[in-house]
């Protein structure tokens, strides 16, 4: 195995452009790596904590499904309330958009439930949102959207008696 090399508390704010720039890049896997780098270095960095959990959600669809978990185990390192709510709603959010773009026979209902889960996390986000933040009620738009633009709805879930042998 390789010994990972540490970076100095220096090279961090070059460290985060960096990585900032890899995800604009479509590039999440090294905007991850970088931000390990930097949490190594400074394991509460804030803007780390964020960057690295939206790289791992721009790998959503494309990476397995452990991916959720991993992102969310990230949320209680965050240490405003408002971000650990909308952040929590941006994972749900991208992982139904994932799930709605791989089309499988369930993505409709599945789909709608991580919407819905997104939802609920923004409505808690925008009740303690900083002044002039919008940010959760814009998402929570999007996933109204989405919802309704593809139709979206939840499983019908009636209960069916087993026939009796």
């Amino acid at each position: 195995m390789f010994q990972i090399k540490s970076i100095s508390k220096d090279s961090i704010p070059l460290a985060l452009e960096k990585a900032e720039r890899y995800r604009l890049l479509n590039e999440p896997i090294f905007a991850e790596s970088i931000c390990l780098d930097i949490l190594e270095a400074d394991p509460q960095n804030p803007r780390a904590i964020v960057t690295m959990l939206l790289a791992i959600t721009d790998q959503f669809g494309s990476s397995a499904s452990t991916e959720v978990h991993h992102a969310k185990q990230l949320l209680p390192r965050l240490k405003d309330e408002y971000e650990k709510e909308y952040y929590a709603g941006i994972i749900c959010e991208r992982q139904g958009k994932a799930i709605l773009d791989k089309g499988s026979l369930d993505a409709s209902y599945i789909s709608y439930e991580w919407f819905q889960d997104a939802m609920e996390h923004y409505e808690k986000a925008a009740d303690i949102k900083p002044a002039g933040n919008d940010d959760s009620i814009l998402r929570w738009n999007t996933c109204a959207r989405l919802i309704m633009r593809h139709h979206l709805e939840a499983r019908d879930e009636k209960y069916v008696e087993p026939p009796l042998e």
